[in-house]
């Protein structure tokens, strides 16, 4: 199936039915009264979190999603039948946005959660609803109210307490392969990650943790080289980053320039999550020789002058990722500790990834708009050479007397 993490819909609510207007008709009773009953409540639009789905494709190709409208009252006083609520299914770990207004209307994380996205319309009043002391033969009604249209972006993240970054071939997938269940494509060649994959690493008893691969990013990825900086956003709801560094380039660069171009793009992507927690985790250490991984390492760290936890392993031979591991699992437990114990801190957690998702957006948005102009400036160009080329074909008649 087709990754497809981004998709722009438009939902129709149904509209509320109409009251009735009708007057109770029996044998000896001519005057029975009004008995127009109330139309039913219009159907609302309802986006809810289901299992088993990792792609946004179904809303590509159908993109208009109307709900059930209300049925009109009827006499006898009775009311008409209200529209059924449509239910949307869209995988765990999307954001709702409205394109007009730009708001974040809600996330869904978790099963079965739902988010009402259109409100269906309110019912009309039938005309027993105006019978009084005063006017006891009412012709007045209501009509039902329109529901709510909306256009949607809906945004697919992950949801992984873990996230990589490295350049490609930097042995994000195999390390996936090594610590978890999951058989991402592994090859000696760049790009072979295209979408984002996940793991679950178990550890000792029922504790795990579920770990985020995506593309590899390299030099002016924030320009839109290579697959650009359209999968980070996958990133924004992680708690920790790990920076995969090859330390055996295959190119012939150095570790250190290769990490500082990961550390650069992520900086010009969000800010704020650049300012987060992230590993640094030297790979690729059984390449190197006994007595060179000191100083190799080394060289690596003064060149970043990282500050943070730095880590070496082996993804393939399986070298320290067990201990690599084991941290991530303690660090996990801790913060979750403490954000129990206080709830202000979950909540400015959540203001941090509501910051880095908005930075993300934004230069998403802001690299599809300088692509967009680029496209736009070429084809000029490439209208007006056309119309040049034709002027050299032009033949000039003159007419002799």
């Amino acid at each position: 199936m087709k990754f497809v993490d981004e998709a722009s819909i438009k939902v129709h609510a149904g509209k509320g039915g109409n009251g009735c207007l009708s007057f109770r008709r029996e044998k000896y009773i001519p005057r029975g009264g009004p008995d127009g009953g109330d139309g039913g409540d219009g159907g609302s639009v309802i986006l809810v979190g289901v299992e088993g789905l990792n792609t946004l494709i179904d809303f590509r190709y159908t993109r208009n999603f109307k709900a059930e409208i209300g049925q009109q009252g009827s006499s006898a006083e009775c009311t008409g039948r209200g529209g059924e609520d449509l239910l949307l299914q869209v995988p765990v770990g999307t954001t709702i946005i409205d394109e007009e207004t730009g708001d974040v209307l809600g996330d869904i994380t978790e099963l079965d959660q739902r988010l009402k996205v259109a409100q269906g319309g309110y019912h009309g009043l039938g005309n027993t609803r105006y019978k009084s002391s005063t006017n006891r033969a009412p012709r007045q009604t209501s009509p039902g109210k329109e529901g709510e249209i909306r256009e949607l972006k809906l945004e697919l993240k992950v949801l992984a307490d873990v996230g990589l970054l490295g350049l490609p071939n930097a042995g994000k997938s195999t390390f996936i392969r090594s610590v978890s269940a999951a058989r991402p494509k592994v090859a000696d060649y760049p790009f072979t990650t295209l979408i984002p994959n996940l793991g679950v690493v178990g550890m000792s008893g029922d504790k795990s943790f579920v770990v985020a691969d995506i593309p590899g990013l390299i030099e002016g990825a924030s320009e839109g080289a290579g697959l650009g900086i359209r999968f980070l956003k996958h990133l924004t709801r992680t708690r920790l980053l790990l920076h995969l560094v090859d330390m055996m380039p295959y190119d012939g660069s150095t570790a250190g320039e290769n990490a500082e171009v990961i550390e650069q793009e992520l900086a010009k992507f969000s800010p704020t999550m650049a300012a987060g927690d992230r590993w640094l985790v030297l790979n690729k250490v059984d390449l190197l020789q006994d007595d060179e991984v000191d100083e190799r390492c080394d060289e690596v760290v003064k060149h970043l002058n990282w500050q943070g936890p730095v880590f070496r392993m082996s993804g393939l031979a399986s070298q320290g990722t067990k201990d690599l591991c084991a941290a991530i699992m303690d660090y996990i437990d801790d913060h979750r500790q403490r954000e129990n114990a206080d709830p202000e801190l979950a909540v400015a957690a959540e203001v941090l990834r509501a910051e880095m998702q908005a930075e993300a957006r934004n230069r998403i948005e802001e690299l599809a708009e300088v692509r967009k102009n680029a496209r736009k400036q070429e084809q000029v160009e490439a209208e007006e050479n056309e119309d040049d080329d034709d002027d050299d074909y032009d033949v000039e008649v003159v007419y002799s007397e």
